[in-house]
C-alpha cells in the first residue's frame, strides 16, 4: 500500500512539473529570436547570434567568435530560422554554415521568411511576423501546436498594446521629420508623421541623400525645413546624422535628433519587438520624448570585443 501511495505521489508530481524546453532554435539576429522564444515559451530554447546593437555587417570579427561561445547549442539545434535579407545572407549565414560543415555537424537547412523585405517595426510587420513564426513552431514541432498559438495570440496582444492610443494618435502624427530611410516606413505609415525629406548611406539612391547632401540642401533652403520637430536616426547604422541636427538648429529650427531602433536587446529594458515599438513611439510623443543615454548608443566596432563577454551572458533566455 504504501509503495502504491509512494507512486501516485511521484505520477502526480511530474504531472504538475512544468515541461522542458524540447526545440531549440537558433535565430540569425534577435529579430527572430525574440517571437520564437516568447510564443515557445518553455518548450523552446532560444539564441541568436549578431549582436543586435550593431549592423550584422560590420560585424565580420564578432560574429564567428560568438559562434565559438555558443557552439555546443547551435551543434545540436533543430532549427536555423533567418530573415534572409541580403544582411543575413551575405554576413550570418554563411558563418553558420561554415561553422557546421568543418565541424561534421552537417549542412544547415534554413527556414526564412516568405518575405525577406518585410518590416517588423510597425504594428502591422510585427503582428505578421509573430503569425509566420508561430507557423514555423508548429511545423517543426506539431504535437504542442495548440500551446504555440494560444501564446502566439498573447504576443499580438503585447503588440496591440503598443500601437498609438487614442490619445497619441492626436499628438504625434503630422509632427515633420527627417528621416533615416530604414525607418521611413514606420515613421510615416505607422507613427503618421511628415517626412520633408530622408537622408541614408551612400549606396542608397546613388549618394543622392547622404547626410551632407541634406545639410547642404538645408543651408541653401532653410524655409523648406521651419517646422522640422526631429531627425530620426536608424541605431543599426551607426550616428550618421548629428551634422543634419546641428544645420537646423544653425537656422534657428529647434529640431531635435532622436534614435530609432529595430531590433530587441540593442537598448537596456528594450527586449521584445514590442517593446521596440513602445520605445519608438515614445521618442516621437510631444511631452514624453525620451532622450537615449549614453549605455542606449550603438556599441561601435572597435570597442565590440569588450562587449562580448557579457552580451553572451544574455544572449539566451527561457520564459
Amino acid at each position: 500500500m504504501d509503495k502504491k501511495i509512494l507512486l501516485t505521489g511521484i505520477i502526480l508530481l511530474a504531472l504538475a512539473m512544468p515541461p522542458t524546453a524540447g526545440l531549440s532554435v537558433v535565430s540569425t539576429t534577435s529579430v527572430l529570436w525574440d517571437p520564437i522564444l516568447f510564443i515557445g515559451g518553455d518548450r523552446v530554447e532560444a539564441i541568436y547570434i549578431a549582436d543586435p546593437a550593431i549592423c550584422p555587417h560590420v560585424q565580420g570579427d564578432i560574429i564567428p567568435n560568438r559562434i565559438q561561445f555558443q557552439r555546443d547549442f547551435i551543434a545540436n539545434a533543430d532549427l536555423f530560422v533567418a530573415i534572409n535579407g541580403s544582411v543575413d545572407r551575405e554576413n550570418v549565414m554563411p558563418f553558420v554554415e561554415k561553422f557546421m560543415t568543418a565541424n561534421g555537424y552537417g549542412n544547415v537547412e534554413w527556414t526564412t521568411l516568405q518575405d525577406p523585405s518585410m518590416v517588423w517595426n510597425t504594428p502591422d510587420g510585427a503582428r505578421a511576423l509573430a503569425r509566420e513564426v508561430t507557423g514555423w513552431l508548429v511545423a517543426a514541432d506539431p504535437g504542442n501546436a495548440t500551446y504555440y498559438e494560444e501564446r502566439s495570440g498573447e504576443y499580438i496582444r503585447m503588440i496591440d498594446a503598443a500601437d498609438l492610443s487614442g490619445e497619441e494618435r492626436t499628438v504625434i502624427p503630422g509632427q515633420e521629420a527627417i528621416v533615416m530611410i530604414w525607418q521611413r516606413e514606420a515613421v510615416e505609415d505607422w507613427l503618421g508623421l511628415s517626412v520633408v525629406t530622408v537622408f541614408g548611406p551612400p549606396f542608397y539612391e546613388e549618394g543622392r541623400f547622404v547626410p551632407q547632401m541634406i545639410v547642404d540642401d538645408i543651408i541653401n533652403n532653410p524655409e523648406k525645413y521651419q517646422n522640422v520637430r526631429y531627425v530620426v536616426e536608424n541605431m543599426q547604422s551607426g550616428e550618421i546624422a548629428k551634422g543634419i541636427e546641428e544645420a537646423l538648429q544653425d537656422q534657428g529650427i529647434p529640431a531635435k535628433r532622436v534614435v530609432f531602433t529595430n531590433f530587441p536587446r540593442s537598448i537596456d529594458g528594450v527586449d521584445s519587438i514590442p517593446e521596440v515599438l513602445a520605445y519608438n513611439k515614445g521618442l516621437v510623443t510631444p511631452g514624453d520624448e525620451q532622450t537615449p543615454t549614453p549605455q542606449d548608443a550603438p556599441i561601435q566596432p572597435a570597442i565590440a570585443g569588450v562587449a562580448i563577454a557579457g552580451a553572451l551572458l544574455l544572449a539566451t533566455r527561457r520564459r
